[in-house]
């Protein structure tokens, strides 16, 4: 926008958060700066208050009543001061925006220079430096230190070549402002950071001169907290920007294949395959079939579950479309590693009904805390049962006899184990917290951070275990998905127990359920570490190692039935996702894509 004289007009954003010591001097010194140079209908300055606890809101109303170039750009909550810029940015009339700290720690001499780099068209964003050379900044170490630090390390992860990133004196084109805007999702002190390097890969003209700063006052940088926050968010900008465009689904497919080829390529070095797959060979066919219908069967259980879990949450959706959503999201799950189809599900009912994504992952972790307690509490009660017939040791050695099936296997035993622990200690906290309708999230949190990180973080939170606690708080709805999970996961069991039979094992039926409680169990519980797509070889490791260490079946017959056992489940799986898939129009390809552009804070702030 000009004035109508034809000169770009100049927006200069203040963000302001209790500033009412300061906020009155900084926009006459601003005003003066701009009539410096401009004419004086050609600028205006906003004052971007950030939810302020103090008297900035009243005073920044006086001065835009006072003078018609001032005006004040209110937020009710806090925003972060990134949030805050983007706000008044938007709210902005001018071409050029313009932005820096209110303390005035930027000499604002350098105000021209900064504005013309900009209304010059010569350059899309500009920032000042205090550490190019020649003009350094005098800082203190507990700042200096820190500072340099930081900016080497965006330098050399994020590859910028800025020196200074988080100086407060910068500006940029409304057109560059439009182009970066969508793709910056840091809302507080890295904001600075994000654009510029955002500025940078967009291939946006970007300049940066020397200024003369001076520290003011104590700094509201918590050099501890908010420094380690930007961290994570420079991790973060140097996954997306040079990580993830190169993890296709093609790359994520080969890498599971590598991991599980390496796994069978250690196995090899104790373990006969011939042997195996002989034993395999001899299994009878017509005991695999029903096996494998029975497993089948067990599906729209697992669609039942999560409808209610859902209905508990606040949605109504049918079971058919559920079991397809968890086909789909199952088979994501084979074929990609660390379990990255568990997103997949979040953005099917998000896109096909809705369903917003902080209430799809609190659905899948509510599914998660019941396929664990039933876990856990399946191989607890086999323990039980050993204990008192007598027979515990043998489960003790069975965990601990590396000859069982290799130290592969008993190793995922014991983590599974572990795993089981830790699972039991977690929901009994979360039922117990559900049982007492408190939520400690946000108290907890803000005893290690005040800032707007910390309410984004605590909002967050408290919205997903807020949600799994109302599955857990109801007793009906818990003792319904309870009851459920158990199915499932009996089921789960038979199989492994007919594929077993198949094998012509010499057990009794009793002794023949009650290790394939165990096996399964625990095999299942190993399939929590994400390494391979599937658990791919942890399940079948921890299966061989149970089924060993207390029965007479050999390390060959074990090993066979444990790949064929969860073969036949993977295949079932496989052939149910392709027809969910086709059925729900859904690629599991761009369901993928898709998924990766949702990002964590975007996601859960719907």
């Amino acid at each position: 926008m000009t004035d109508s004289d034809g000169v770009a007009r100049v927006s200069v954003v203040l963000p302001a958060y209790d500033e009412e010591d300061t906020i009155e001097h900084t926009v006459e010194r601003t005003i003066t700066a701009l009539e410096g140079f401009l004419p004086s209908n050609a600028f205006e300055v906003i004052v971007a208050e950030d939810g302020c606890t103090d008297r900035t809101p009243e005073i920044a109303d006086r001065l835009a009543a006072a003078d018609d170039r001032v005006r004040h750009v209110h937020s009710d909550e806090r925003l972060g001061r990134g949030g805050a810029l983007e706000h008044a940015f938007r709210a902005a009339d001018g071409d050029v925006l313009v932005y820096f700290d209110t303390d005035l720690a930027t000499d604002l001499d350098h105000l021209e220079e900064l504005v013309e780099s900009i209304r010059s068209g010569e350059y899309d964003v500009a920032t000042g430096s205090r550490w190019m050379p020649g003009r350094e900044a005098d800082r203190p170490a507990k700042r200096g230190v820190p500072s340099r630090a930081f900016n080497l390390l965006v330098r050399g992860f994020l590859r910028s070549d800025v020196r200074d990133h988080q100086c407060g004196f910068k500006a940029l084109s409304r057109d560059a402002f439009r182009t970066l805007v969508d793709d910056v999702e840091d809302d507080h002190w890295f904001w600075d950071t994000e654009l510029l390097v955002r500025a940078q890969r967009a291939g946006l003209a970007v300049r940066e001169f020397p200024v003369a700063w001076e520290p003011k006052g104590d700094t509201k940088v918590d050099l501890v907290r908010d420094v380690f926050g930007m961290g994570s968010q420079l991790l973060r900008l140097w996954w997306q920007l040079s990580v993830r465009p190169r993890i296709t689904p093609r790359v994520s497919f080969a890498a599971g294949l590598l991991l599980v080829a390496i796994a069978v390529g250690l196995m090899s070095t104790y373990i006969d395959f011939g042997a195996v797959i002989a034993e395999m060979r001899r299994a009878d066919t017509t005991l695999v079939a029903v096996a494998t219908v029975v497993y089948a069967l067990s599906w729209p259980l697992r669609g039942y579950r999560y409808r209610d879990i859902l209905r508990e949450l606040g949605f109504t959706e049918r079971t058919g479309f559920l079991t397809g959503a968890v086909f789909v999201s199952q088979t994501g799950n084979l074929v990609l590693p660390a379990r990255g189809g568990d997103a997949i599900r979040a953005y099917i009912v998000k896109v096909r009904r809705g369903i917003p994504y902080p209430s799809g992952f609190a659905s899948l972790a509510a599914e998660r805390v019941f396929d664990l307690l039933t876990l856990a509490g399946l191989s607890g009660a086999v323990l039980v049962g050993y204990a008192a017939s007598g027979r515990l040791g043998e489960v003790v050695a069975a965990l601990t006899d590396s000859e069982a099936a290799g130290n592969a296997g008993w190793t995922a035993a014991l983590v599974a184990m572990g795993v089981g622990l830790v699972a039991v200690g977690a929901v009994i906290g979360i039922v117990l917290s559900a049982r007492s309708d408190s939520n400690h999230i946000r108290s907890a949190i803000a005893r290690v951070s005040t800032d707007s990180y910390g309410d984004a973080v605590a909002d967050v939170l408290e919205r997903f275990v807020g949600d799994v606690q109302r599955v857990g708080g109801d007793p009906i709805a818990f003792s319904r998905v309870g009851a459920t999970s158990v199915a499932i996961w009996a089921l789960d069991v038979l199989v492994a127990a007919i594929v077993l039979a198949a094998f012509r094992v010499d057990l009794d039926p009793v002794t023949l359920i009650a290790v394939c409680f165990f096996a399964v169990s625990v095999g299942n519980l190993a399939k929590v570490i994400p390494i391979s797509p599937g658990g791919i070889g942890l399940y079948e490791g921890a299966f061989t190692a149970i089924m060993v260490g207390l029965t007479p079946v050999g390390v060959s017959t074990a090993l066979g039935a444990a790949v064929l056992d969860h073969a036949l489940k993977n295949v079932v799986t496989l052939v149910g996702g392709v027809g969910s898939m086709l059925a729900l129009n859904v690629s599991l390809t761009t369901a993928v894509e898709e998924t990766a552009d949702v990002n964590e804070a975007e996601a859960l702030r719907e």
